[in-house]
């Protein structure tokens, strides 16, 4: 089930990153009008530096105007390149380069400068609410892979369960399965766990010899 789109921004916290705040004072007045409180990141000429480690993925929506120099400190990963908190676009300059920069910090809706009040629900709309979607999207492929990556466990658990226990693999399935519902954990999980704790088997294929020798070692 995809999130629940949010259309009530009241109590969130708006960082801005700009060094042209005349561009952006409707922002200011129709944030606080949405109960949104404004908050502004130092710049020094046109750098400034961001520290996403720094923001509250609850309540934090972060402007970053593009004509800026943008340090980020705590950027996300390569695999995900998704930040902790959604982001929004102050657009002056539309150069690609300067747009892609934007895509690139993960900017999911854009505001053009100078900003217009009108335009600025809208652009909150679009850019949380896709931000949540894309997390969301994220969250399912990250569990969705790291299930296909537990299923050889899954696999290699119930091979060595028909091994201790003498029973065929829809039974040593279902009682992995069962156990795994017991104690409330994922069936890739117990699986592991069940390989890890599960008591060493003599290798068969060994002489009789070099078996009694592994056995007098472990004593």
């Amino acid at each position: 089930m995809s999130p629940r789109l949010l259309q009530n921004f009241n109590g969130g916290r708006a960082v801005i990153a700009t060094a042209n705040r005349s561009a952006v004072e409707a922002l200011d007045v129709t944030l606080a009008k949405l109960g949104v409180a404004a908050e502004y990141r130092p710049v020094t000429e046109t750098r400034t530096e961001i520290d996403l480690a720094g923001l509250n993925a609850e309540r934090d929506i972060l402007f970053i105007d593009g004509d800026l120099d943008i340090a980020i400190a705590g950027e996300p990963g390569e695999a995900s390149r998704l930040p902790p908190v959604p982001v929004i676009g102050l657009v002056g300059v539309e150069a690609p380069s300067r747009l892609k920069n934007l895509i690139n910090l993960g900017a999911t809706a854009f505001l053009r400068k100078p900003v217009h009040g009108a335009a600025v629900y809208t652009a909150l709309f679009l850019g949380i609410n896709q931000f949540l979607l894309r997390t969301d999207m994220s969250a399912r492929l990250e569990d969705m892979e790291r299930r296909r990556r537990g299923r050889r466990s899954v696999v290699k658990a119930i091979v060595a369960l028909m091994a201790d226990a003498g029973i065929d693999d829809d039974a040593a399935y279902d009682r992995l399965r069962r156990e795994s519902m017991r104690l409330r954990r994922s069936l890739e999980e117990h699986c592991e766990t069940y390989l890890a704790t599960r008591a060493p088997t003599p290798d068969r294929t060994a002489p009789a010899g070099e078996l009694s020798l592994r056995h007098a070692d472990r004593t």
